[in-house]
């Protein structure tokens, strides 16, 4: 399914753009018709990995450094691209380090600096990471989850069949 239309934004890789970023993905999933719970998903995931950006793209003290988010807006999905030109990292690495989380052990006792990713994983349908010239994140929210028809109540087609 071809894309129908493309965001582009350049933020300043710092905490206080964060926030900007979320608004700018909520805004968007709300206009394609998300609903609320998916649009704080989107939220939540966006900040994830602009955090990301902010606490690890860059060495510290470096004022010239950005965050580049586009928006991909298809029919049926919205794809977050949020990228750096911080260093290069093992993408693999990271992920094979962190490891399975154990939902049965105690939040405090998770491995500090895999969070972030096991959220943004857990609350999109697709995230793909690449890490040629920095680091970026591919994700994807669906706008229709398993292409199930919906009608205005909640209810799906066919269980209001049955």
């Amino acid at each position: 399914m071809a894309i129908s239309d493309f965001v582009e934004m350049k933020l300043p890789a710092k905490p206080e753009y964060v926030g900007v970023a979320r608004l700018t993905a909520s805004g968007v999933a709300n206009r394609l018709g998300y609903s609320y719970d998916d649009i704080e998903d989107i939220k939540i995931a966006v900040a994830e990995a602009c955090t990301n950006v902010v606490n690890h793209a860059y060495e510290k003290g470096q004022d010239d450094n950005f965050m580049h988010l586009d928006f991909g807006i298809h029919d049926d999905r919205l794809e977050l691209i949020i990228a750096d030109q911080g260093g290069k990292i093992d993408i693999d690495k990271l992920v094979r380090e962190r490891g399975p989380i154990d939902s049965s052990q105690s939040i405090q006792d998770l491995q500090e600096g895999g969070l972030g990713l096991f959220l943004i994983e857990t609350l999109m349908d697709k995230v793909e990471y690449k890490g040629d010239s920095g680091v970026m994140i591919i994700m994807t929210k669906f706008l229709q989850k398993d292409e199930v028809e919906q009608r205005d109540d909640g209810i799906s087609e066919e269980v209001s069949k049955q």
